[in-house]
Parts: structure tokens; C-alpha cells; sequence
């Protein structure tokens, strides 16, 4: 129920809304008093995993709509966390759950936010909402409480930070390294990277140091990496300039190289490509991409507002680079190769599973190469539990 209502009749629903930059705005309610929270407003098509997706580093900075009618059924469950917190500036939902029904809830979604001080606004035309971006395109907004929108929040709103420009994989890094696992060694490059990716790394058998976004080449050579990982993360990829040195020659010295979503254009632009800032996105679990290579049609999670620039015929500007992938839905890059290094990438995030398991066989491919690099046997990289979906 979202009829503002508690056991002894006492009123708690505020009114409240979502003001876009372009003016639209959108009537609902929120359960606490909440200062404005801004951020680029964007949507996804998850029917579950929203705790996931809260705790995602690669939302940070944005306020996500979600377009499943209700949110919050099964509550929270501390061992499905991506992060340490949630990592969104706030939450769009049709209707919250009041009354979770998990064995493994350990609180409900609005308490658990309410901790954070993360606001999540109910009763919104959600669908409409949605249809709105799409046409539109993301854009920034904010979550307020009130009936309508005030000319001082308006001019907040137009003061407050483009994602274009904006490195935010500074803010999502680790401030230390830090090691899992046993084998193979793994060397992460961390620009926001969710706790799953590690678990699968160390499930196949590595042991993985996980490093700031800024740590010089030098210091990872130092490490004596079997492998180098370039994670997920948020914000524009061309604002993180400072890794791209890094990455190349880390590469170029011959050792094998995988990178998922944010890692994935960072890759592109570390070879001389380009990237475009997309209308609004992909994020999502059904999103169909195809391998270019065997024909195979891949269902993936995605969440991303950026995208390297190319199409079939390859990466403009990146002539060492072949395209691996490309998105069904619009014809996006979502994979790409170095075409005589062990180095590769996709845009979407194998690791969470939506397929369940269409593109699980990208860790394998990986770790084969790092056990050869390591003149170890070959063979199959299999996790010793699958991943949690």
C-alpha cells in the first residue's frame, strides 16, 4: 500500500517530486523528511536485484528509476551488497514494499536507505517517467520534498553537475590496496568496482590485488601481475585520462588484459578510440548482444551511459582494435580485441548473470590466458561456486 497511512491512522507520506532539468516534474510521496538530492536521473529494466543495483559504484551520482511496478518486496540482505553503501543520489519507485517477506531480510528497503540518508520518492508515474528519458534522453534532476517546484530549486538544479566531464571513478576507488584469494595473480584496477567481480576472480582460482584508479604502471610491474583487470565504474570515461598511459603499458608489455563496462572504454580510448555519451543508456538484464565471432546472441546486464564509438568494421582511430560485440537493440559496441595481444573487453557485466550464465564463459577465456602467461596448464577456469545471480 502507498496510502500514507501507519497502524493508528497516523499520516507519514510527505508530498513530494522529481524535477528534471528540461521542467517536467513528477507528483509523489516520500515516507521521511528528505533534503534535495540531484543527480542524473536514469532508468533501468531489472525486475530484481535492486539492492545490487543500489550498491553498484557504477550508479554513483545518479537517481535511478526503477521501472518494475514494486520495489523493496524481499527486503535487504547484508551478503547481496555490491559495495559498502548505497552508492545512488536517489530512487524513483512506482510502489515501496512495506512489508518484506525474504528468510534472508534482514531489514526493509526503506529502513536500510533511511540509514544512508538516501531518499526514494513513491507513487510516480514510473512508466511515464520512463517513456520521458527515452524520448528525451537522461538529464539531471532532483528529489524534493514539496508540492511543486520552487524557483530557488529550479536554479540548484541548473547550477548542479553534468555527467559529461565528470570523473567520478576517483571517488569510487579504493583509498589502499588490498589482496583475495590464492593463484594466479590478478592485478584490478579499481574505478568503482562491484564485490562480485573480485568473488568470481577468486572463485576461478586467483589471487587478486585490487589497486587504486591512479597507481602508476610501474607500481603494478612491481606486483609481477599474471593478469590485469580494468573494472566497472561511473561517470564520464573521458575524464579519467589519468589511467589511460597506465593501461597501455601495462598491455603493450604482453600481459593479458580484461576490462568490464567502464574498463571496456577505457581500453578503447587507451588505443586511440573514441567515446560518446549515449541518449540514456543501457541498464538493465535483458539486454541482447551479439558475438560477432560465432553468431551467438548473448543476453546480458548492463549499465552504462557511455559507449565506445565504432561499429562492425572496427574502432575509429584504433586500428589495433577489432569489435567483438554489438548490442541488438541499437547496434552499440559491447566487445572489442587487440588483434595480436591477449587484451579484450565488454561492455556489459558477465558477472552478474541475467542469462544466467550466457556470458560466465568470458572469466574462462581470461583466465586461460593468464595461466599460460604464467606457464601453468590451461585448462578450463571453472568458478568453484557459481556466482549468485
Amino acid at each position: 500500500m502507498s496510502d500514507g497511512m501507519e497502524r493508528g491512522g497516523r499520516t507519514t507520506d510527505r508530498p513530494a517530486f522529481v524535477l528534471l532539468e528540461d521542467g517536467t516534474w513528477y507528483g509523489g510521496t516520500t515516507r521521511e523528511s528528505v533534503e534535495p538530492a540531484f543527480g542524473e536521473v536514469v532508468f533501468t529494466t531489472n525486475l530484481t536485484g535492486y539492492q545490487e543495483t543500489f550498491t553498484d559504484p557504477s550508479y554513483l551520482g545518479q537517481i535511478v528509476v526503477m521501472t518494475a511496478p514494486m520495489i523493496g518486496n524481499y527486503g535487504i540482505a547484508p551478503e547481496d551488497m555490491e559495495s559498502g553503501a548505497p552508492q545512488v543520489s536517489g530512487i524513483v519507485v512506482r510502489e515501496l514494499s512495506r512489508v518484506p517477506s525474504n528468510w534472508r531480510s534482514t531489514k526493509s528497503l526503506a529502513a536500510w536507505l533511511g540509514e544512508s540518508g538516501i531518499p526514494i520518492i513513491e507513487g510516480v508515474d514510473t512508466r511515464r517517467l520512463t517513456r520521458h528519458i527515452r524520448e528525451r534522453g537522461a538529464m539531471r534532476g532532483v528529489i524534493a520534498e514539496g508540492r511543486e517546484p520552487s524557483s530557488e530549486l529550479i536554479a540548484r538544479l541548473k547550477a548542479s553537475p553534468s555527467m559529461d566531464g565528470l570523473d567520478l571513478a576517483s571517488r569510487a576507488t579504493v583509498s589502499a590496496p588490498y589482496s583475495e584469494g590464492e593463484g594466479p595473480h590478478v592485478v584490478a584496477y579499481d574505478f568503482g568496482m562491484k564485490r562480485n567481480i573480485v568473488s568470481m576472480l577468486v572463485q576461478t582460482g586467483c589471487r587478486v590485488t585490487v589497486v587504486p584508479a591512479e597507481t602508476p604502471a610501474a607500481d603494478v610491474a612491481r606486483l609481477q601481475p599474471d593478469g590485469l583487470f580494468l573494472s566497472n565504474g561511473p561517470g564520464d570515461p573521458a575524464a579519467v585520462g589519468y589511467a589511460l598511459a597506465n593501461i597501455r603499458a601495462i598491455a603493450d608489455s604482453g600481459v593479458p588484459t580484461f576490462g568490464i563496462c567502464l574498463g571496456h572504454q577505457l581500453l578503447g580510448l587507451a588505443y586511440g578510440g573514441k567515446t560518446a555519451k549515449m541518449a540514456y543508456g543501457h541498464r538493465g538484464g535483458n539486454h541482447p548482444v551479439r558475438d560477432l565471432r560465432s553468431g551467438h546472441v548473448l543476453i546480458t546486464t548492463q549499465n552504462h551511459g557511455f559507449s565506445v564509438v565504432g561499429d562492425a568494421t572496427g574502432v575509429p582511430g584504433a586500428p589495433e582494435l577489432e569489435v567483438t560485440h554489438l548490442n541488438l537493440n541499437d547496434g552499440s559496441v559491447e566487445g572489442i580485441r587487440h588483434r595480436s595481444l591477449p587484451v579484450f573487453a565488454v561492455q556489459y557485466h558477465p558477472e552478474a548473470a541475467p542469462g544466467p550464465h550466457d556470458a560466465y564463459p568470458h572469466f574462462a577465456e581470461f583466465l586461460r590466458s593468464v595461466r599460460q602467461r604464467r606457464g601453468a596448464p590451461a585448462g578450463p577456469a571453472e568458478p568453484r561456486n557459481r556466482p549468485t545471480p
